[in-house]
C-alpha cells in the first residue's frame, strides 16, 4: 500500500471516530454522575434525605459532589464533600460542615 494514502484515510475516518467517541462519552459521563450521586447520598448517613450535586466531570481520578441536607435529629443545614474514586468505584465523605459558612440557608 502506498504510504501517502494512509494520512488521507485517517483524515477521512476522523469525523466518524470523533462522533462515536463523543456519543459513548456522553453516556459514560451520565453513568458516572449517577453512580457518584447514588454512592455519595448513601455515604451521607448523618443527613436526612441527602441531596447530592455532582461535578459533571470531576478530576481525572475522582468524581466530586457536594452533599447537603438537614442533619439527623437537629435543625439546620449541613454540607459534606464527597470524593468518588473512579478506579475503585468507592467513596469517602468529609465531615458535616455548617452550611451558613458557605452562605447557604435551609429551605423553608
Amino acid at each position: 500500500m502506498n504510504r501517502n494514502i494512509i494520512p488521507h484515510l485517517v483524515i477521512a475516518a476522523l469525523p466518524f471516530l470523533v462522533t462515536a467517541a463523543h456519543a459513548s462519552s456522553d453516556e459514560a459521563w451520565k453513568q458516572l454522575a449517577a453512580d457518584v450521586e447514588a454512592k455519595c447520598r448513601k455515604a451521607a448517613v448523618a443527613i436526612e434525605k441527602p441531596n447530592a450535586v455532582v461535578d459533571p466531570f470531576g478530576t481525572s481520578h475522582y468524581g466530586l459532589a457536594l452533599v447537603t441536607g438537614k442533619p439527623k435529629g437537629v435543625k439546620g443545614l449541613v454540607v459534606q464533600i464527597c470524593v468518588y474514586d473512579k478506579q475503585e468505584k468507592s467513596v469517602e465523605i468529609g465531615s458535616a460542615m455548617d452550611a451558613k459558612e458557605f452562605g447557604l440557608t435551609p429551605a423553608k
